[in-house]
């Protein structure tokens, strides 16, 4: 009977903890603990690329988003332009940057960044009334408009002219119109007078107003501004088109680890996909979604980087 009991206490403990391990495992695999990012926080950086006062607001809502997504605090601010990106990115001060396709090409050359996500938008149809087409694509177009009544026939006429531009580090708003003109014969940076401008936006209203004579901007960001003034398609037209531009990034820094990139990629994507997520992503870039990405799709815009070296 002793050794009985016995036997039977041993195949209860046992039975217990079968039962404790068993339960711990499911504990392990489904409790939050296996889900924990490495990171404490998140930093995220946008540049500017319309009224820099205005955006920062628009941006902001993405921290509640992506910080219910993440289960950590999730920081959002505004660069001044797109080299403090980059070397905030370099110094581990910014985790995550809402980056052009030059300026992905810059982080990821300098420090090692790396690109999770491309941005997707409805194609522009390009026939000067800013309409879009049905289908989302992961590459845009960069245009040179002028008024609709300037003596600015063809892209020789540019010579002398003045020329709203962005920082020399945009692909729409310096570098694709500028190399593209020039195999057309006008060397934009020799032959003819760049203002530089912050934001696609005032290069539409700079070309409006008489400001200058050209601009370049992404198509169609005189879509930006039409709220504001109705009449901007009626006034303006679309001089040359260059042929496309990898669509907008979110890279992260060297250093965060693969299981926290592709959280971070997993949680943008549902986010893009909610009501809240698109409005952020449309008011602040004019994005309709986002797409897998790779470094190898921006190997155009290395050629014209270095295109552009050459010219000057």
């Amino acid at each position: 009977m002793k050794k009985l009991l016995v036997a039977i206490a041993v195949l209860i403990i046992a039975v217990g903890g079968f039962f404790a391990f068993t339960a711990s495992g499911k504990k392990s695999d489904s409790g939050k603990s296996s889900s924990k990012m490495d990171l404490k926080e998140l930093n995220v950086q946008f540049i500017p690329s319309s009224q820099s006062d205005t955006l920062l607001a628009k941006a902001k809502p993405l921290e509640k988003l992506l910080s219910k997504q993440l289960g950590i605090p999730v920081h959002v601010s505004l660069s001044t332009d797109t080299n403090s990106v980059i070397e905030a990115m370099g110094a581990k001060k910014v985790d995550m940057g809402f980056l052009s396709p030059d300026a992905y090409v810059m982080a990821h050359k300098q420090y090692g960044a790396k690109v999770i996500l491309q941005s997707t938008r409805y194609g522009i149809k390009n026939d000067n009334t800013g309409a879009k087409t049905d289908k989302l694509v992961d590459n845009y177009d960069a245009m040179v408009i002028v008024k609709k009544d300037s003596n600015i026939k063809s892209v020789k006429d540019l010579k002398g002219k003045k020329i709203a531009v962005q920082g020399p580090t945009s692909d729409a708003g310096y570098i694709f119109p500028a190399v593209e003109l020039n195999k057309k014969g006008v060397n934009v940076i020799k032959d003819s007078t760049l203002v530089q401008v912050k934001g696609h936006d005032q290069g539409v209203l700079s070309v409006l107003n008489g400001d200058t004579d050209a601009a370049f901007i992404f198509g169609d960001a005189r879509n930006i501004v039409k709220k504001d003034q109705p009449d901007v398609f009626d006034k303006t037209r679309i001089l040359y088109t260059t042929s496309g531009i990898p669509n907008d990034t979110i890279s992260l820094r060297k250093g965060v680890s693969s299981s926290d990139s592709e959280k971070i990629k997993k949680a943008m994507e549902k986010i893009a996909k909610t009501d809240e997520g698109k409005q952020v992503l449309h008011d602040v870039y004019s994005w309709d979604g986002v797409t897998d990405s790779k470094d190898s799709n921006f190997d155009i815009v290395r050629k014209y980087q270095s295109q552009l070296q050459k010219m000057q």
